[in-house]
């Protein structure tokens, strides 16, 4: 089976380009072959050899190349993965004429399902669901909106989760003193930065605790998301930085101002004592930050949202604040500082339910998804060609 997975891809940095790179090299090791179309920007990237085709977000002509070219090409099956921001036009409109000429099936993998959207979000997504083969969501949430908001049948989605990569395990202690925060209490948070990430919740609430844990060290891992960087420039850290030296915990908040990859990544969750979340909007549906740190079995404080919600709360994995304010978060840190056994308790509870969660197990299921897609595909295909026989026959 040959898959064509529709995305942003490295060397672009964003997570739906580590997305697609995960669930291609975790479905190549079932025995099957993933080709990319790659989503491109404005900037001029050098990708590498499974990129077999590009689309200019913003030029319309791509988009039917890429769907002529896949047509003819030995693909059984799509994968496009959808959000809004990676596609040209009015909320990402473009991606339609791609789909409208696209002759091969493909499986909708949606990132994000708003509850509120605007008329031409709606209209977007319900385009691309009515032509998809299958739905693929990430949490029972998103679910219950496809077929309430956007009208689609409950039998054509799939809730698969996030996947997680399959970090090496590696002893906390010794990471610490590798990245000079030994003997010290360390949260993180990691992932783009921009406001949309909540960071000066994380900075306030580290304030109300450094009282307390004087040895306290929040490090917030990433560059700037780069739509944010091109339009802002380094406004929005710089704003951070000012908000620390303000309330002077500067000794207790360390930036790390680059992409990580995905070994740095693994080093500095399994480094942390604990997994800061603090999303302001309530309506985040997916994060895959938060899958990383219950990946890693890390103790996990989050804001309350959607994903975290659901994957914490109703689990039982981490601890969700009544509020997205720095008081209530730090309530939560404290509990799990203070007390050693609850900390064991989430770690344990996270790194069991993190084994489910990683990228093969994930894969297999994209993979059974796209076989049954395929083979309901092609029994279609046998009805129609009997039908037709018979008409000539009479």
């Amino acid at each position: 089976m040959i898959l064509m997975n529709v995305g942003t891809y490295p060397p672009r940095e964003c997570g739906i380009a580590s997305f697609s790179k995960d669930l291609r090299d975790s479905v190549i090791r079932t025995g099957h072959s993933v080709w990319i179309t790659a989503l491109s920007d404005e900037k001029e990237y050098v990708y590498p050899e499974e990129v077999r085709f590009s689309i200019q977000q913003n030029d319309s002509e791509d988009y039917l190349k890429a769907a002529y070219l896949i047509n003819s090409s030995a693909v059984d099956l799509v994968i496009l993965q959808h959000e809004y921001g990676i596609f040209g036009g009015i909320d990402g409109a473009q991606v339609i004429k791609f789909a409208a000429h696209l002759k091969k099936p493909y499986l909708l993998v949606t990132h994000t399902v708003l509850p509120h959207p605007r008329p031409g979000q709606r209209i977007v997504l319900q385009i691309l669901t009515r032509r998809a083969a299958a739905v693929i969501c990430m949490t029972q949430r998103s679910k219950k909106l496809l077929q309430k908001v956007y009208g689609v049948p409950e039998g054509k989605i799939a809730v698969i989760p996030h996947g997680v990569p399959v970090f090496e395990r590696k002893d906390r202690e010794v990471l610490k003193r590798l990245y000079g925060c030994a003997g010290r209490k360390v949260i993180t948070t990691f992932g783009l930065i921009g406001p949309s990430k909540g960071l000066e919740i994380g900075i306030k609430a580290v304030k109300k605790l450094v009282s307390k844990y004087p040895d306290l060290l929040y490090i917030i891992a990433g560059k700037t998301h780069p739509v944010l960087q091109k339009r802002e420039g380094e406004s929005y850290r710089e704003k951070l930085i000012k908000l620390c030296a303000d309330m002077q915990v500067e000794q207790n908040v360390r930036f790390v101002d680059h992409y990580l990859d995905i070994d740095e990544l693994g080093d500095y969750l399994y480094l942390s004592d604990i997994y800061l979340s603090p999303y302001p909007n309530r309506d985040q549906a997916v994060s895959g930050t938060l899958s990383y740190a219950v990946g890693c079995g890390r103790a996990v404080v989050a804001t309350p949202y959607e994903y975290s919600l659901e994957l914490l709360k109703q689990k039982g994995l981490g601890l969700v604040a009544a509020e997205a304010s720095a008081e209530d978060l730090c309530k939560l840190i404290d509990q799990v500082l203070s007390q050693p056994l609850l900390k064991k308790m989430l770690e344990r509870r996270a790194s069991r339910f993190g084994e489910t969660i990683k990228w093969p197990s994930v894969a297999a299921r994209y993979v059974e998804l796209a076989q049954k897609v395929l083979a309901c595909s092609v029994k279609q295909q046998q009805v129609v060609g009997d039908w037709a026989a018979k008409g000539k026959g009479k």
